[in-house]
């Protein structure tokens, strides 16, 4: 059973890893990792070690330079601090393969904070609907102007490549739980 204080030091950990994501502090941010590592559920993609990460970082504020989020709940479980909150910014740059829109959005999401048996945090794992995200990226484009119509289908161009990147193997290839 995690005591109080174990909740109380995570929750400062992650609130901490939050607060120095969005000020791009990422000596900070990492510095809550012994060893950097994010999975994101929903592209099926990891960033393992520093240099991983620290690309993940580079490309998403690319996309999104001024992302943000909006904490909604904070809950803890024996190994994991569990965090939903909204995630929001505008699209500047690039994501992957889609081009910048200009498009604001707000997603839901929940991260899995995951610690080990020595209070270190291992992971980062996030999980959001994809389709929320893309149809406010792409949604905010005024499609009944012909001058838009180039950036929709480079956007669709870009959907489909990065639609066929096959699933990190770590995220697909799980032991079933082992439940009493």
């Amino acid at each position: 059973m995690t005591t109080e204080s174990r909740r109380a030091a995570r929750q400062k950990l992650v609130l901490d890893h939050f607060h120095d994501e969005v000020r791009q502090d990422w000596d900070q941010v990492l510095s809550t990792f012994p060893h950097p590592h994010y999975e994101l559920i929903p592209t099926m993609t990891v960033h393992d070690g520093d240099s991983e990460v620290r690309g993940y970082y580079h490309d998403t504020r690319i996309a999104f330079p001024d992302q943000d989020h909006e904490i909604i709940a904070l809950r803890h479980s024996d190994d994991a601090v569990i965090a939903e909150f909204w995630l929001l910014g505008t699209h500047r740059g690039p994501l992957g393969s889609i081009p910048p829109t200009g498009s604001r959005f707000r997603v839901r999401m929940t991260a899995y904070f995951l610690f080990d048996t020595e209070e270190n945090l291992v992971c980062e794992r996030v999980y959001f609907d994809s389709l929320t995200l893309l149809k406010q990226l792409i949604g905010g484009i005024d499609k009944k102007n012909p001058r838009n119509w180039p950036l929709i289908v480079r956007c669709l161009r870009g959907l489909l490549k990065m639609s066929g990147q096959p699933p990190h193997p770590s995220l697909v290839n799980t032991p079933p739980a082992d439940l009493p």
